[in-house]
């Protein structure tokens, strides 16, 4: 059986002008995963990321902190979806920036609504892949991974939506239930699948073990 280690990016700049850009606390967390791992003598023999920035930037914290020196295989089909299109797909006029827990609150309650319309099929957002589509580039890095990694250790480094979405295709669950799971994922969980060449097995989902000591608390992040 091989292992597969998915890691959502670490924090990046919410409500910042350019999202795809982790945070201070972004990198550190990033980095503290990587020592989390290098301390008990975990390897992995391939990586794949997405292509955006906050992806690559996660990758080489990791790297960091693991002292890794593999080159990651970029995978387009691993970028998150775009929840500013999503949002106007429903509601185009202007948000206000959420810089406050209702405006954050509000936020998210359209973006569940519009990633439910968007599953459904029901509005397009500009400029995204249908939901199908949007589905096999998660579906077709799980293929590759099972097909080209048979018995090896292999680190995914992605997002919220990405990740709840193959974890959903694994389990069978409904869309409504896989949006449950994107909405609650946090920054540099990690969510662990055993594989062979046929099937993929969950084992855990949204963990945080590199988090667990009491310093490390006020880390623990969501957007």
């Amino acid at each position: 059986m091989g292992m597969l280690y998915l890691v959502r990016h670490g924090q990046a700049s919410f409500g910042a002008d350019d999202y795809d850009q982790l945070s201070e606390l972004g990198q550190r967390q990033s980095v503290r995963l990587g020592r989390y791992w290098a301390e008990r003598g975990l390897r992995f023999d391939a990586v794949i990321t997405g292509s955006l920035k906050r992806h690559a930037q996660t990758f080489a914290g990791i790297a960091e902190g693991a002292g890794l020196d593999l080159q990651p295989l970029v995978w387009p089909g691993l970028n998150e979806y775009d929840s500013e299109a999503v949002i106007r797909a429903i509601h185009p006029q202007p948000l206000a920036r959420p810089d406050t827990p209702e405006l954050y609150r509000h936020h998210f309650r359209l973006l569940r609504d519009g990633l439910t319309q968007w599953m459904a099929g029901t509005v397009s957002p500009r400029g995204m892949p249908s939901y199908d589509d949007f589905v096999k580039g998660v579906t077709g890095a799980l293929d590759h991974v099972r097909q080209q990694h048979a018995g090896q250790n292999v680190l995914i480094v992605s997002s919220g939506g990405p990740i709840s979405t193959a974890v959903g295709h694994v389990l069978g669950l409904s869309p409504e239930a896989t949006i449950e799971l994107n909405l609650r994922i946090r920054n540099s969980a990690v969510s662990e699948f055993q594989f062979n060449p046929k099937r993929h097995s969950l084992l855990t989902y949204n963990t945080l073990p590199h988090l667990d000591h009491p310093d490390h608390r006020d880390w623990i992040t969501y957007a």
